[in-house]
């Protein structure tokens, strides 16, 4: 039976993940993941994929304010609560196709982060009176709302297709690694390699309330091959572990990319806690 393994949440958009034993699920996906972004000066976000470095940004949940260390930087506060930014200015924050209001959390972040990428950013905060749905070509009749994830409020992966890549690796002689490459927000245990890309909805043990529906395939930029500890590729084998994967991961519905993982919408429990070891029935669907 799958059971949660790991819950893992990305306050800052792109910044490094924190691991939580169970976390409140909200609409939009876990609470806090992806409430925060960086913006250069036009408002479009910035990501990894052009700041690698932005894997060394750790961030901490604390009682009333998020707490953010770098290295060589100060340590940086700013209120967890949209409601303390108080005369924030409005910004209008774009993230892929998508612009939405957002509030500026304000100078002394943004002078932070641009230091430490070298460039001028602000961060910003999903402003809670905006909405952002997921595309609808994928959630079918229902309009689900995220914040500044990529496109959906959660991303679900096995621990056994992991286990599976890595062994694809480490025969051609290249390092196995670890899940936080691919930015999971749910890792579950007692599925076989790669189950997930079948499974329909995730239900809570006995039928209870929390549902999560997958609804899209996962295609992997080139992320994943930026070691998450070093904020850079493996110079050795640098662009692994894409290269292994197109072996293997084409997904013919997404026009041939690379999958990896599977996103899922929030269709019933939200306010409910997840916690690690929990356990779920998984319906199974070959539709397609």
């Amino acid at each position: 039976m799958p059971a949660i393994s790991q819950l893992l949440v990305y306050p800052i958009k792109s910044c490094a993940g924190i691991a939580l034993d169970s976390v409140r699920l909200l609409p939009y996906g876990l609470e806090y993941d992806r409430n925060w972004m960086l913006v250069d000066p036009a408002g479009q976000f910035i990501t990894q994929r052009r700041f690698a470095g932005l894997a060394l940004v750790k961030v901490e949940i604390g009682a009333s304010e998020l707490i953010v260390r770098a290295p060589g930087m100060d340590e940086l506060r700013t209120p967890l609560a949209a409601s303390d930014l108080r005369g924030a200015e409005g910004v209008d924050a774009t993230v892929w196709g998508d612009t939405v209001a957002a509030l500026d959390t304000g100078p002394v972040t943004a002078r932070w982060f641009s230091a430490f990428l070298g460039t001028p950013v602000r961060l910003v905060r999903f402003d809670p009176s905006a909405q952002r749905l997921a595309n609808r070509k994928w959630t079918g009749d229902l309009d689900v709302p995220t914040q500044f994830a990529d496109g959906y409020p959660l991303l679900v992966i096995g621990q056994a297709s992991l286990d599976d890549l890595n062994e694809r690796l480490t025969r051609k002689g290249a390092t196995a690694i670890p899940m936080n490459r691919f930015r999971p927000n749910i890792v579950v245990t007692g599925m076989e390699a790669y189950e997930e890309d079948y499974v329909e909805t995730f239900r809570s043990e006995g039928g209870g309330a929390i549902e999560l529906r997958v609804v899209k395939p996962c295609a992997r930029c080139p992320m994943p091959t930026i070691d998450q500890a070093t904020g850079a590729p493996d110079p050795q084998w640098p662009n692994e572990p894409t290269d292994t994967m197109s072996a293997y991961r084409a997904n013919s519905l997404l026009d041939g990319a690379l999958t990896f993982g599977q996103n899922a919408i929030v269709v019933a429990g939200a306010g409910a806690q997840l916690a690690v070891g929990q356990t779920f029935d998984a319906e199974l669907g070959f539709a397609g």
